[in-house]
């Protein structure tokens, strides 16, 4: 993986660049992946009767109230965005706060969740879902077990020192997984979330067309990836939410997006 620290958004984009032309294809994943829908039918199937112990996003300080949300009957997409928190992520938190939109975020530890703490707080408190993407966003496939390890764990304690919790998902950097993450995935309590559209927003600041990149790939049981650290996509996410509630779709977290499903640590979901 060619940026390893992420010390500058210019240095960001090889590696973020690499993920997204791997948008669909995702031919480095290895074993099987569960849908949303196929996990809230097998949910559904044994009887679960929550997403797990922690509570669905209600909104918190203000963020609004949404109420827990069928996916079964509503026409659910998860909001996602990758590699923050960043010098832009406070104006994106207004807009979902406005918007009473829920989002996951899947955070860089090194020079991100270290560097802005209060964002991160902030991010827990507002009733979003905050995920891990890792320490440097080292590509996992590519590292033993002593390393993922280490890139995982170490997010994992740097997010929960900051809010009382570790996460229970993480993305692995490029979509990229094999046996190995997916046992010390399970070995740390992390689910494995992929995606279904992302708009290359590593390659544009054209706000229009990351826009219209969502929008052509939207659909039903979707998750979107966004990098809230590039100029073009926070601007772009008002434009976004408008027109998919328009299309008549509620946006969820990912926990709500597979519930009555739990997360299942090591698990890939993936639309």
């Amino acid at each position: 993986m060619p940026a390893r620290t992420y010390r500058t958004r210019v240095r960001v984009v090889p590696a973020l660049a690499t993920a997204a032309v791997l948008t669909l294809a995702l031919a480095g994943c290895s074993g099987d992946s569960t849908s949303p829908a196929e996990a809230r039918s097998d949910a559904a199937e044994s009887g679960a009767s929550g997403a797990d112990g922690k509570p669905l996003a209600s909104g918190k300080d203000g963020a609004g109230s949404a109420p827990s949300v069928d996916c079964e009957k509503a026409k659910c997409i998860a909001l996602t965005f990758d590699a923050g928190p960043g010098k832009d992520t406070p104006e994106l938190l207004d807009i979902l706060k406005k918007e009473k939109v829920h989002a996951t975020f899947f955070l860089l530890g090194r020079n991100h969740v270290l560097k802005y703490p209060d964002v991160v707080r902030r991010l827990a408190a507002e009733g979003h879902e905050v995920a891990n993407h890792t320490w440097t966003h080292e590509r996992l496939d590519k590292l033993d077990k002593d390393g993922i390890r280490e890139e995982l764990g170490r997010t994992q304690d740097a997010i929960a020192e900051i809010t009382g919790e570790k996460p229970r998902l993480m993305r692995p950097p490029q979509g990229r997984t094999d046996d190995e993450v997916k046992e010390v995935s399970e070995e740390l309590g992390l689910s494995q979330v992929l995606w279904s559209a992302t708009a290359k927003d590593y390659s544009t600041t054209d706000s229009a067309l990351i826009k219209k990149r969502i929008l052509d790939q939207a659909g039903r049981d979707g998750i979107i990836l966004l990098h809230d650290i590039y100029d073009g996509t926070v601007p772009a996410v008002p434009g976004i939410i408008a027109e998919l509630k328009n299309r008549g779709y509620t946006f969820v977290t990912v926990p709500e997006l597979l519930s009555p499903a739990a997360p299942e640590p090591g698990t890939v979901y993936r639309p």
